[in-house]
């Protein structure tokens, strides 16, 4: 009887102690070749951080592809540049012509920018909302004053507005989207005429 009882004791200890081993888990763990016990890490949390991560992404560029995103941040921007920085002008410059140039920056790049946030809106898509590194230049031509800044503020405008109508060209005749094409194609009149006045008044200056 004993013996049974005490048998009987083992079996169920086995038991509960095979339950135990099978028991989930929230740490998944392999044996090696030795047959030690090696913990492998839970990447279900960095799945999950990922897709937050993208799902923020998503967010910010909204229905656009990113060539279009691209653009549209870059445009936004030089836009904003192009305003800050004729404000400067607008108080700084000596030339006549630089300061009427720098009050026709403010206008037309303010109609522009207003623009581009409403193509942006309709599209979900979040702009920027600082320079960028037009900020540097910003900070440079701070530091000028008199003819020294007309002759630097005027460069500075003959080089961007170059830049900014050889990206506009571009989105007008190879841009994915159709309202950000039209966008760009609208506006590229106006930015070829601010380029050809700024190199005329960059030339009399010199």
């Amino acid at each position: 009887m004993k013996a049974t009882t005490i048998f009987s004791s083992i079996a169920v200890c086995a038991m509960f102690s095979m339950f135990a081993c099978q028991s989930p888990s929230s740490t998944d763990t392999t044996a090696d070749s030795t047959g030690a016990i090696r913990q492998e890490p839970d990447t279900r949390m960095d799945r999950d951080n990922n897709m937050n991560t993208a799902d923020s992404a998503r967010g910010a560029q909204g229905m656009v592809d990113d060539k279009t995103h691209t653009f549209m941040n870059d445009a936004a921007e030089a836009g904003m540049a192009e305003v800050e920085i004729a404000k400067l002008a607008k108080d700084r410059a000596l030339n006549p012509r630089v300061k009427n140039f720098a009050e026709m920056m403010i206008k037309d790049h303010t109609a522009a920018n207003n623009d581009l946030m409403t193509v942006a809106r309709g599209k979900n898509v979040t702009l920027p909302s600082t320079l960028g590194k037009h900020q540097e230049h910003l900070e440079d031509l701070s530091k000028k004053n008199g003819a020294e800044f007309d002759k630097a503020y005027m460069k500075a405008m003959v080089n961007g507005h170059e830049d900014v109508v050889k990206e506009f060209e571009k989105c007008s005749q190879n841009g994915t989207d159709p309202d950000v094409k039209t966008f760009a194609a609208q506006k590229l009149p106006t930015l070829r005429m601010h380029l050809d006045s700024a190199k005329a008044i960059n030339k009399a200056l010199k």
